[in-house]
């Protein structure tokens, strides 16, 4: 049920538009304060003519793209407090509108981070997530620090944010989840060769962990060669893709959810509440359940002592096959991963 695409919203329901924007090629701070221009444009449109909208999703990369010689530059990087996020808070606000964006955010001890942020309908930063999993060895950014976080919501949800990556990790899901969350917002900057891997994961972190998911990619051409995919999505908590988007940059889905239909399958399934079970194993036989951690990767993870069987053997452990610098040392905060990316490209530092 999606209310008409969102046009009938039921009522407590939330009702989204996810942004299927097109590609930025960014070279300037002048390109990102036009991609702002746009994205604030978007929210205004948007608001006045689909008024039921709560919640605009857009994109990982939105004010950055894809290009290396964007991301190795110091100069384009953004700060929480600069102007570019105030204008983001500002147009939420002027439309009444939620909004999830994604920042390439500097960091002086170290690379950049790659964070996302959700706006309320009054301009406030509500949630602010770092990316965990960095796409290595592709993505030169530092790995997140802050762990998940959750915030509530319009229409009853509480919402996380997995950015791009982070989706592939289903204990990023499951933390989300853990924590409360019932609509797992995902915004990413995947190419089509992702298209499969996009899919089930997005169901697959829906089915396990009961909740919805929100999914939208960036759009379109940017002289890379391969495409962003755009193939936005929603799933509810079954795992069933409620409503789908394709290819086509621009195209805004919008779809109405009713998130307390979640946090009711929570609460009353018995069989498949495995977010439930995973604490409480063999309940049925044990009162209570068990709850201790039967998983070897969890206990030595928690230790700091994670190893697998092949590790020795595994071939890539760094970004320098992909034009990167070394990888800094843990007690340096000097990025030499994208320091020895400018010196490939012959970029100046900025």
């Amino acid at each position: 049920m999606t209310g008409l695409s969102g046009l009938n919203p039921p009522e407590n329901a939330l009702t989204l538009a996810l942004v299927q924007q097109r590609i930025p090629l960014v070279r300037s701070r002048a390109d990102i304060d036009l991609v702002v221009d746009e994205v604030c444009g978007t929210i205004r449109r948007i608001g006045a003519a689909f008024p039921s909208a709560q919640l605009l999703v857009f994109p990982e990369y939105g004010f950055h793209g894809l290009r290396k010689d964007a991301w190795a530059r110091d100069d384009l990087m953004l700060d929480m407090d600069g102007p570019e996020v105030e204008r983001l808070r500002a147009a939420c606000a002027d439309a009444g509108r939620w909004g999830c964006f994604s920042i390439m955010e500097r960091n002086p001890a170290g690379a950049p981070f790659n964070s996302g942020i959700i706006v309320n309908d009054v301009g406030e930063i509500v949630l602010y997530q770092r990316k965990l999993h960095p796409w290595v060895p592709k993505e030169p950014w530092e790995p997140g620090d802050q762990g998940v976080a959750v915030c509530a919501g319009p229409g009853g949800s509480t919402l996380a944010l997995i950015i791009c990556h982070d989706g592939m990790f289903p204990e990023v899901a499951r933390e989300a989840a853990y924590l409360g969350a019932n609509v797992l917002l995902r915004t990413a900057g995947y190419k089509f060769p992702l298209r499969q891997s996009w899919r089930i994961t997005n169901q697959a972190n829906a089915f396990q962990n009961l909740a919805f998911t929100a999914s939208v990619a960036l759009a379109g051409e940017d002289g890379n060669s391969i495409g962003s995919m755009g193939e936005a999505m929603v799933c509810d908590f079954e795992g069933t893709v409620l409503a789908e988007g394709d290819s086509t940059p621009g195209r805004v889905l919008t779809v109405s959810i009713e998130p307390a239909r979640a946090d009711a399958a929570r609460r009353t399934w018995g069989v498949e509440n495995n977010i439930y079970q995973l604490g409480h194993r063999g309940y049925t036989a044990v009162r209570g359940g068990l709850g201790d951690c039967p998983y070897t990767f969890m206990r030595d993870l928690v230790a700091g002592r994670y190893r697998l069987p092949w590790e020795d053997e595994v071939r890539v452990t760094d970004g320098t096959a992909d034009g990167y610098g070394p990888p800094r040392e843990l007690d340096s905060p000097v990025d030499t991963a994208r320091a020895g990316l400018r010196e490939g490209l012959m970029l100046p530092r900025g």
